[in-house]
């Protein structure tokens, strides 16, 4: 996030004139709209936000935001995006990708905007799939996904993104999903993170991964297959009606975390753990859950803001050039300087006349001369 003074807009402010293309039923339209309803609540300026990003579905993002743009190179958003800052470090900075463009060919790219903390938002939506390129398994593929690419199932161990930003030392990461009611808070609470906001999205691809995340994402029951985390609030999944209320409690002989009953909703008496966000080693811990036994932890998972990347860059470049002439001109003409006038008679040139010289006779001497 940046201080900036709030402006009033509304969702058609951030709509263009462009025809947005994506499959029909695409999870993206989703996310798109989501975004669209968010930036208002911030008060956010058309004039003073970029969107960036890679290549992929979710990559022609730019094109549907009436702000400033950039479609880049595959894997190469996050390099963009950190130049962009330093450039000018009031713009705010949107970043989008995908599980293809940022967890493989941009992987490292990735990990160095996290690990420096650069201020910006970074939404990867999460489809498990390759859809610009017809269906070929990604980094997030589940073992046994059968795609052009692995027709017998897929034998990689899926890459998670969570971990992989916590990993490498994001500050702010959180999840949701496309056609969530939730996401616009979990992007709002992204956009109030000062540094690097990693948010994950899990995005329905219709055409290739149809339904992959129908198992917690569907309304029906969802109370028990979903956990919206709540910085200080407990721990609580399911409902009465859906055959009663639960809670994750750590388990203290292995130090893990448990799926408990919460009779009459006595949180407390079943031990419970209350949300931390500031919390890094619980974020692991609720990361790496196993959906199925576990609810799928969705919302803001950690957030500990830490200073940021191009604050840094900016405070070091004040104090080596404080009480210094900044003057590039002036560094230019210290020391020994001519001016170099040659001609076609004269390619060298001649330096300015010496103390009782000729200059038509004084020329450059060759190096070693």
């Amino acid at each position: 996030m940046n201080d900036m003074t709030p402006i009033t807009t509304t969702l058609k402010d951030w709509e263009t004139d462009q025809e947005v293309r994506w499959c029909p039923g695409c999870g993206d339209y989703a996310i798109l709209k989501a975004v669209q309803r968010t930036l208002p609540q911030l008060g956010a300026n058309p004039k003073n936000t970029v969107f960036i990003s890679g290549i992929g579905c979710s990559s022609r993002f730019p094109y549907y935001m009436e702000s400033y743009g950039f479609h880049t190179i595959h894997g190469r958003a996050p390099a963009v995006a950190t130049g962009v800052k330093l450039a000018n470090p009031d713009l705010d900075i949107w970043l989008v990708t995908g599980d293809g463009d940022g967890l493989s060919i941009g992987g490292n790219h990735l990990m160095h905007v996290l690990r420096r903390n650069v201020n910006m938002q970074i939404m990867l939506f999460n489809n498990e799939i390759y859809g610009l390129t017809k269906g070929q398994a990604s980094p997030t593929s589940r073992i046994g996904t059968r795609a052009p690419s692995t027709p017998l199932g897929s034998v990689d161990r899926p890459a998670n993104p969570c971990a992989f930003a916590l990993g490498v030392g994001a500050r702010f990461v959180a999840r949701g999903f496309d056609v969530s009611k939730n996401l616009p808070d979990v992007l709002i609470a992204a956009h109030a993170h000062q540094g690097a906001a990693f948010i994950e999205i899990f995005q329905n691809c219709v055409v290739y991964n149809k339904d992959v995340f129908e198992d917690f994402a569907q309304p029906k029951g969802a109370e028990d297959r979903q956990l919206w985390l709540q910085h200080g609030e407990p721990m609580l999944f399911g409902s009465e009606k859906s055959g009663g209320i639960k809670g994750l409690r750590l388990d203290p002989e292995t130090f893990s975390l448990q799926v408990v009953e919460v009779p009459g909703g006595d949180w407390q008496a079943a031990g419970v753990l209350v949300h931390n966000a500031r919390n890094r080693t619980l974020a692991h811990m609720l990361v790496e859950l196993p959906f199925g036994p576990f609810p799928m932890p969705l919302g803001v998972i950690y957030d500990d803001p830490a200073p940021t990347y191009e604050a840094a860059v900016l405070d070091e470049k004040r104090r080596a050039t404080e009480g210094r002439d900044t003057s590039f001109a002036r560094l230019l003409a210290k020391g020994q300087t001519w001016t170099v006038g040659g001609t076609a008679q004269d390619p060298i040139g001649t330096r300015p006349p010496l103390q009782g010289g000729n200059p038509a006779t004084q020329k450059i001497p060759s190096p070693g001369a």
